[in-house]
C-alpha cells in the first residue's frame, strides 16, 4: 500500500473515533408520574379539616421524593406544625422543633433546582443559606412567587385539598398552629381521614412551689433564612 493511503486510512479512523463515543446516548429524561400513580402521592391529613393529596415528582428532584417517602413511612411528619405562615405567599411545617431550626436525622440533600414554577399548590423543600441544606421541611404555596423559581427545589404540587391547606393558621409562628396529623404514601393504603381528637384546654394558672418563681418562657429561634 502506498503511504498516502496509508496515511488517508489512518486519518479516515481517528475522524470516526468521535462518532463511536458519541454513539453512547444520554440517559433518556424520565417522564413525570401519572396523577393516579399512587406511588408518588403524598397524603397530607390536615388538623384543618380534611385530606391534602399532593403529586411527588421523582423526575425532577429524585433524591427530595425519595427523603420524604422515608419520612413520611417513618411517621415523622405526624404531629408537626405548620410553623411560618405568610398569607399570601405559603404554609411552612416539617420541622420537628416547630420552629424553623430542624430537620430530620438524616444528612442534609443536594439542591434539586428545576423548572417546576412556585405556582399555587406547587411543595418546595424550604433550605438554609446554604443551597444544600434541604431536608425534611417543606412549604406549600399559596399564591404564585416566581422570584423562588430555580432557588429551592419544588418536588411536587397539590392535586386536591387545597381549601385545607388554605385554612392553615397564618403566624409567625401562628398562635394556635395547624399541624399534619398523619403523612401517607397513597400506595400504603392509608385509612380514611379522622379529624383530631378535641384540644385539652389547660388551666389558666399552674401551681408554683413555695419560695419559686415560674421561668420566663424564651422567644422561639429562628432559622437566619427562609424563602420570602
Amino acid at each position: 500500500m502506498r503511504p498516502f493511503a496509508i496515511l488517508a486510512a489512518l486519518v479516515a479512523a481517528f475522524v470516526t473515533l468521535p462518532a463511536v463515543a458519541q454513539t453512547t446516548a444520554a440517559a433518556a429524561p424520565v417522564a413525570p408520574p401519572a396523577i393516579t400513580d399512587k406511588s408518588n402521592i403524598w397524603v397530607l391529613d390536615l388538623s384543618t379539616g380534611g385530606r391534602v393529596e399532593i403529586l411527588l415528582r421523582p423526575d425532577v428532584a429524585p433524591k427530595m421524593v425519595e427523603r420524604v417517602k422515608t419520612l413520611t413511612r417513618q411517621h415523622f411528619y405526624d404531629g408537626l406544625v405548620f410553623h411560618r405562615v405568610i398569607d399570601g405567599f405559603m404554609a411552612q411545617g416539617g420541622d420537628p422543633r416547630g420552629d424553623g431550626t430542624g430537620g430530620s436525622q438524616l444528612p442534609d440533600l443536594p439542591a434539586e433546582f428545576n423548572s417546576l414554577p412556585h405556582v399555587r399548590g406547587a411543595v418546595a423543600a424550604a433550605r438554609a443559606e446554604k443551597e444544600d441544606s434541604a431536608n425534611s421541611q417543606f412549604y406549600i404555596v399559596f399564591q404564585p412567587r416566581f422570584q423562588l423559581d430555580r432557588k429551592y427545589t419544588v418536588f411536587g404540587r397539590v392535586l386536591t385539598g387545597m381549601p385545607y391547606v388554605d385554612a392553615i393558621e397564618r403566624g409567625e409562628p401562628p398562635a394556635n398552629p395547624s399541624r399534619v396529623i398523619h403523612a401517607y404514601i397513597a400506595s400504603d393504603n392509608p385509612p380514611a381521614y379522622a379529624p383530631p381528637p378535641p384540644a385539652i384546654t389547660a388551666p389558666a394558672t399552674l401551681p408554683t412551689l413555695a419560695g419559686t418563681t415560674p421561668k420566663k418562657a424564651k422567644p422561639p429561634v429562628r432559622a437566619s433564612t427562609r424563602p420570602r
